[in-house]
This record gives structure tokens, C-alpha cells and sequence, in this order.
């Protein structure tokens, strides 16, 4: 945890970029869907948003109480989304970045997780609370609460389409969600650890999800 960012050439594996301006470890790094801002968080309490060629400084985002824990741009890259140890979660407009636009509260203890839908019009966050949220962009209020795991979460993550969230879980499962209603579609059973990382396949019909147990399943949506 040496607080750097590091852009590279993936086809000459040189470095192109160092970020080094954080007090704490840099914990969650987002590109913008144009590729020219890097966004960072860092466990000292700000995400910050960068210009990934001249490696300048765009905009500081410094309100959270805590460590950040994600970080994220929406596909259209004029908002961003920030979670954090201090139990909220922030969306921010960047045309007016001094001030967060919306600070969802809901949480009872520290968010692990958060990530906008492909177009941008929904939120879904997940918290050591054992809970994952959905909340609405256009109203900026929650839709949903939504209740199954037994242990804290640790990724949320919406299907292109947007109609699927998947929430993963410290109680080795992972569980799938309709996001018009909120209701439980399927759990996904067969890890025997901790699941530290799941997503979607851009079609939505595989599932992959690592765990501590050492493995990763690839599973199909449509059994």
C-alpha cells in the first residue's frame, strides 16, 4: 500500500502515469467511459479525479467521514459515485463537484460497495450490515431494501441490461435480484468462503464469482 495509482502500457508494460498524490492507500481506480479522467479513492478520505494524460488534478472530492471503499463513473462520465466506511454513500454531479449532489444514509454500518447501472439511472451499494440498497437517480431516494445474506457484503453488481443486481456475500453466496421489485430471484450456492469479487458477462447469461476457498465458478443465469 505505497498511496499510488499507476497508469500502464498494456502493450509495452511501461508506465505511463504515476498518481502520488494521496495521504492514504489508494483503494478503488475508475476510468471514465472516454478514457481521458482516472478517478481514485483512497482510505484518507477523498476520491479524487485525474487527467489521465497530463496526470493533473480535475477535482477533489473530500466530504466522506471515512476511508473510501469504492468509487465509480456513470457510463455518460458527468457523475460519480463514492462509498465508504462511514456508512453513506455520495453522488456527485461534475458540474457543480464542490458539492456532493445526494448522500444516501440508509446504512447502519460501513458500505463495501457501490456501482451505478449501464445508463446511469440506478444505485446499488452494499454494507457490513449484511444489506444491499437500490436507489433511484432521477429521485434520489431508495427503491429497495434488500435482505437475504447472513454476513457482510462485498460486491453489488448490475447486469447490462440492468434488470439483475448480484450481490456477494462473507457467507460464500451470492445472490441475484430483480431490480423492478426487489424481490429474490436466485441464490448461488457452492463456495465454501468468503465471495470477494462476482460479475456478469455483457449478455448477462454467465455468471463468474471468486472466493476465498481458492476457486472461481462459472455459472449459467439461464439454469
Amino acid at each position: 500500500m505505497d498511496k499510488t495509482a499507476i497508469l500502464w502500457n498494456i502493450e509495452t508494460e511501461n508506465e505511463i502515469l504515476k498518481i502520488n498524490k494521496h495521504k492514504g492507500e489508494v483503494i478503488s481506480v475508475s476510468f471514465n467511459s472516454d478514457g481521458d479522467k482516472i478517478l481514485t479513492g483512497s482510505f484518507d478520505y477523498t476520491a479524487k479525479i485525474w487527467d489521465s494524460f497530463s496526470g493533473d488534478l480535475i477535482c477533489d472530492l473530500t466530504e466522506h467521514k471515512g476511508e473510501i471503499s469504492a468509487c465509480q463513473f456513470n457510463y455518460a462520465g458527468n457523475q460519480v459515485l463514492t462509498g465508504s466506511i462511514d456508512k453513506t454513500v455520495k453522488l456527485w454531479d461534475l458540474r457543480k463537484p464542490d458539492k456532493s449532489l445526494k448522500t444516501f444514509k440508509g446504512h447502519k454500518d460501513e458500505v463495501m460497495d457501490c456501482t451505478f447501472n449501464l445508463t446511469g439511472t440506478k444505485i446499488a451499494s452494499g454494507s457490513t450490515d449484511t444489506t444491499a440498497k437500490i436507489y433511484d437517480v432521477k429521485t434520489l431516494k431508495e427503491d429497495f431494501t434488500l435482505e437475504a445474506h447472513s454476513k457482510e457484503l462485498s460486491k453489488v453488481v448490475f447486469d447490462s441490461k440492468g434488470t439483475t443486481l448480484m450481490t456477494g456475500a462473507m457467507d460464500a453466496n451470492c445472490i441475484l435480484w430483480d431490480v423492478e421489485t426487489g424481490e429474490m430471484k436466485q441464490i448461488l450456492k457452492g463456495h465454501k468462503e468468503d465471495i470477494f469479487s462476482c460479475a456478469f458477462n455483457y449478455s448477462g447469461d454467465i455468471i463468474i464469482t471468486a472466493s476465498k476457498d481458492n476457486t472461481c465458478k462459472i455459472w449459467s443465469s439461464k439454469e
